[in-house]
């Protein structure tokens, strides 16, 4: 396993959000975190990345414990972020928001301007543009591939296609498939479970702060009293 979270206990202040929350993922393998607003889904990602450190359990990279590190750490032992919020640089371009994310010396094969502009086109064509002036759509595309650019070994994205148009949800989803497809390793949060699992192999369902459901994605897409249960789908 390339991450394993092992019975994390996280606060926010005194409050208890997450309860013996434990899930784990292979190399190459799209796993999705799923579960209604408030379930825990945000945060479990946060304590991953060090932004809301647990207070107790391991949080297993590569052989490594990071629960308690801080994010920049996380960051260059090869965790990648894509924030709900997008964060990119507004008064910078897209090529030079791209720069920002490069980490060192590429590794052979691994992710160049060149690239990035291959996979996303559209980057391309609007690579002079300055930040604040992108669609919802493109703010989301550049925020995706300035975390690649940093050849993460893990890419964590938190509710990529929210407050998208139908159309550019789409595409934020085909991207994903495409990356799932040459092999790059996702801890997927969204809250379209539908389109969450036709991308994901696997899925963990969470209610409360607590993990209520784990299994293959195809058996919870056949599983409609599951879904109904814990994701009013």
């Amino acid at each position: 396993m390339i991450l394993t979270v092992e019975k994390i206990n996280t606060f926010y202040g005194e409050a208890h959000t997450l309860f013996d929350v434990s899930l784990e993922i292979q190399e190459g393998e799209v796993v999705a975190l799923l579960g209604r607003n408030g379930a825990g889904k945000t945060t479990t990602i946060r304590s991953i990345m060090g932004l809301t450190p647990p207070r107790t359990g391991r949080i297993m990279f590569k052989n490594e414990n990071l629960a308690g590190l801080p994010p920049y750490i996380i960051a260059n032992k090869g965790v990648g972020f894509v924030p709900d919020n997008r964060r990119i640089f507004p008064s910078l371009t897209v090529k030079r928001n791209l720069e920002m994310g490069r980490k060192g010396i590429s590794v052979k094969g691994g992710w160049t301007l060149e690239r990035i502009y291959e996979h996303f086109p559209k980057l391309k064509e609007i690579e002079h543009r300055l930040g604040d002036v992108l669609s919802g759509g493109e703010q989301q595309m550049l925020t995706i591939a300035r975390t690649l650019m940093g050849n993460p070994d893990l890419v964590l994205l938190d509710e990529p296609t929210e407050g998208l148009a139908p159309i550019m949800v789409m595409e934020v989803m085909k991207i994903i498939k495409e990356l799932k497809e040459k092999g790059e390793t996702i801890l997927l949060v969204e809250q379209n479970s539908t389109l969450a699992l036709t991308v994901s192999q696997r899925a963990y369902i969470l209610e409360n702060g607590h993990t209520v459901v784990s299994g293959l994605a195809e058996e919870l897409v056949q599983n409609k009293e599951l879904r109904q249960k814990f994701l009013g789908v």
